[in-house]
């Protein structure tokens, strides 16, 4: 099975992409016309120049899509990135918000939100959003499991194996928690930093301007601001969304 995955991302992943920014682990950047998988430890990367690079995959933190949005003609985007989206709250665990989807992984989710101090509704809508509840997805950018680890980011959190939910969910939580202490409970930068990486959120001083991001931040706070019934003990997220704003970045950057 595990086979079968891998090859039929390989065979997915030889698509190029439109434009790309690839993050390595050593803070550097470089943007890329194209990238495929080469196998489950390696990738290559399409220079836009020309020419190709292949790479340990664990070296590249992730890679997001370069398409920035002109802030200033987009009123929607503007305020969101100005204002935030997500409610003003803490992000801790709470005994009466569980997971906001019914799933067999519930209680793993509810032990790694009491474990890392995270909110089980928000925890679930990132894993929504990254692999709908399948741990054995596969990106083309090669981030593994529920809550789409790279091997960087798994290597960093002590994840040994990406396919195990339990691990994977450890994992993921410890950057959630990581990210919003860095971010000071800014759930909007914290939730950007997990999509496109922290130290872009530190280069844009807030929510970086990317698509990709922004339609991500859209997505999971859209499960988060709603009323939605189910999960842990019947749990309901939050009905009103005030903005959080999207200042205020910390200036611990370790």
């Amino acid at each position: 099975m595990k086979r079968f995955l891998i090859a039929a991302v390989l065979a997915s992943a030889a698509l190029p992409a439109s434009a790309s920014i690839a993050l390595f682990t050593d803070g550097r950047t470089m943007k890329i016309s194209a990238f495929k998988l080469i196998d489950k430890n390696a990738i290559q990367l399409t220079l836009k120049n020309g020419g190709a690079v292949i790479m340990p995959l664990a070296r590249v933190e992730r890679i997001v899509d370069d398409e920035v949005v002109e802030v200033e003609k987009d009123a929607e985007v503007k305020k969101l990135i100005e204002e935030g989206i997500f409610p003003r709250r803490k992000w801790h665990y709470e005994t009466l918000r569980g997971p906001l989807f019914s799933s067999k992984f519930d209680k793993l989710i509810v032990a790694a939100a009491k474990k890392f101090d995270v909110d089980a509704a928000l925890i679930s809508a990132v894993i929504k959003a990254e692999s709908d509840f399948n741990p054995r997805e596969v990106s083309n950018k090669g981030a593994r499991g529920l809550m789409q680890l790279m091997p960087a980011t798994a290597a960093r959190f002590g994840v040994r194996n990406s396919f195990d939910p339990a691990a994977n969910i450890d994992g993921g939580v410890r950057y959630l928690r990581w990210l919003l202490e860095t971010f000071e409970g800014n759930a909007d930068l914290a939730v950007a930093a997990y999509n496109a990486g922290e130290g872009n959120v530190w280069k844009y001083n807030g929510i970086p301007p990317f698509r990709e991001t922004i339609n991500y931040i859209n997505r999971i706070a859209k499960h988060v601001t709603v009323t939605i019934g189910g999960g842990a003990g019947g749990t309901q997220a939050t009905a009103a969304a005030s903005a959080g704003s999207a200042t205020g970045l910390a200036t611990a950057r370790n």
